[in-house]
């Protein structure tokens, strides 16, 4: 499975393994493990040294990571409070992403869709919005002028298919983690709960968007920390990168 995800970040299972790729970073099962010590222990050196790793190795690699991926731990000096580290938002998001990722690499081969009709509204480069019944979607095409296969392009006008992968998307309780003002946040829809099939690593909920139904893959650990139930009104987040869209094959 190789897949584009949020933003600039690629999602990726090459050989076996999982990885989000940002530019010339990855984050991989070492920096997972890395942070999950740093959470664990409360400092960078007591994460180095549960791992048996160096502390200068440790913050440097976490320094590269963060030049990729934004801040992932907030380092706290001395004073009253003795200092040590945490996770930021950020680093727990980057941490239930891949978590996510490998769970779903474990129990499936191929991840399920949900599926909109629409007509493109606008295409800007790579991306293009969709009208669809639940409102505009914004999601990646299959190619641009120049690319060599016009077939794979879609213009304005055209009937399509809005392809979301049930692991790219996030649920939120309420009004958490959905900003309006973000771009990360390109598409956002509110809905409610109406089935969950718990499995052993990974639990599908389906999310009901007005007559849309929307199947979302969350890891048992996540799935534990929503406590979600049917008729619960939540959040979903997916981004523009986790999209695509596909236009009518038979097109010359």
């Amino acid at each position: 499975m190789d897949e584009r995800g949020d933003g600039d970040t690629d999602v990726g299972a090459g050989r076996g393994r999982a990885a989000l790729i940002a530019g010339d970073a990855e984050f991989g099962e070492r920096d997972a493990t890395l942070l999950r010590a740093v959470d664990d222990s409360g400092s960078v050196a007591g994460a180095a040294a549960d791992l048996g790793r160096s502390r200068a190795r440790a913050l440097s690699r976490i320094e590269a990571l963060e030049e990729a991926f934004g801040t992932l731990v907030e380092r706290r000096r001395g004073g009253s409070g003795g200092g040590g580290s945490r996770l930021t938002a950020a680093g727990r998001d980057l941490l239930d992403r891949y978590d996510r990722l490998t769970a779903v690499l474990a129990a499936t081969a191929s991840v399920p869709e949900t599926v909109l009709a629409g007509t493109v509204a606008s295409v800007d480069g790579e991306l293009a919005d969709v009208d669809t019944a639940i409102g505009s979607v914004r999601g990646l095409h299959g190619g641009t002028p120049s690319t060599s296969d016009a077939r794979e392009r879609v213009d304005v006008g055209d009937a399509v298919q809005v392809r979301i992968g049930a692991d790219a998307v996030t649920i939120y309780k309420g009004d958490d983690g959905v900003d309006p003002d973000a771009t990360s946040a390109r598409n956002r829809l509110r809905g409610e709960v109406v089935a969950i099939d718990a499995g052993e690593t990974v639990s599908t909920v389906r999310i009901a968007v007005d007559d849309v139904r929307f199947t979302v893959l969350v890891t048992a650990g996540s799935a534990q920390r929503l406590a979600l139930a049917p008729g619960d009104e939540v959040a979903i987040r997916w981004k523009a990168t986790a999209t695509r869209i596909v236009g009518n094959a038979s097109r010359s």
